[in-house]
């Protein structure tokens, strides 16, 4: 599996590579899955349960080739099923996006013990432990190398207090992505990741109206918040030939509304 020593990131086509994105059928997702398509690249379009949105992703891609599958990434054997069909239907897996994620509101001090740790194991088993295991069941398919780059969270770093375990969950994807960049270079894969902030959305719509959405896009000194197409570019960099060398990086998408030393 691995590459001759000094092999350069060539050995990913610049086109034409086989790309799968979880949690494509809106919003982040959809935009990555658009981003690679408009470059010639096709696509796996995964959903849990929205067929008819993931379909019509699909067919609006530009080009040919895309495929639609379907899975709920914290159950890991439709995981498994998953990853084989879109490898089955692409023809393999160049790049993996890990972009699918649930945020559930909890705050501490407002639910029941037993809701918290519903919201706990709900979090966890999809953003992370789905994650990882949609990452175990990639690699095999990328003989020749590959991208593999997560979709974490400005929450990681400054912290999500009404939703403690989505933030968890992305510190721990961040960390999960980084170990993964060492593990996974000798076999030619290269693991990014990136942190948006708020990102307009359908599923951000309802905290963006007015007046609360006032507040939120003042955390940017640029008035607004992200484009879905603005952090799909950061996938696409990641994903390309070039980016080899920012394997194991954590790219911030939160327009200097929280800034890390």
């Amino acid at each position: 599996m691995a590459r001759p020593r000094g092999q350069v990131a060539s050995v990913l086509r610049v086109s034409g590579r086989a790309v799968l994105v979880t949690g494509a059928s809106r919003g982040i997702g959809r935009a990555v899955a658009a981003a690679f398509a408009g470059q010639g690249d096709r696509v796996a379009v995964h959903h849990r349960g929205s067929a008819e949105l993931a379909e019509r992703t699909r067919d609006e891609l530009p080009g040919d080739g895309h495929v639609v599958v379907q899975a709920d990434i914290a159950d890991p054997e439709q995981v498994r099923r998953m990853v084989d069909e879109a490898a089955d239907g692409l023809g393999g897996i160049d790049v993996l996006v890990n972009n699918a994620g649930v945020f559930v509101h909890h705050p501490i001090t407002e639910v029941s013990y037993e809701e918290w740790q519903q919201a706990w194991r709900r979090t966890l088993d999809l953003n992370l432990l789905g994650a990882a295991n949609v990452t175990w069941c990639a690699v095999p398919h990328m003989p020749s190398g590959g991208r593999i780059i997560n979709v974490s969270s400005r929450g990681a770093f400054r912290g999500e207090p009404q939703a403690p375990a989505y933030g968890a969950s992305k510190a721990g994807m961040n960390a999960l992505g980084q170990s993964l960049a060492i593990a996974l270079a000798p076999h030619g894969i290269a693991v990014g990741t990136v942190a948006p902030g708020f990102v307009e959305t359908d599923m951000t719509n309802e905290h963006l109206k007015a007046p609360r959405g006032d507040a939120i896009r003042g955390q940017s000194p640029f008035g607004r918040v992200a484009r879905p197409e603005e952090i799909a570019a950061a996938v696409v960099y990641l994903a390309s030939p070039m980016a080899e060398w920012a394997s194991g990086a954590i790219i911030d998408l939160n327009g200097a509304s929280y800034l890390r030393s």
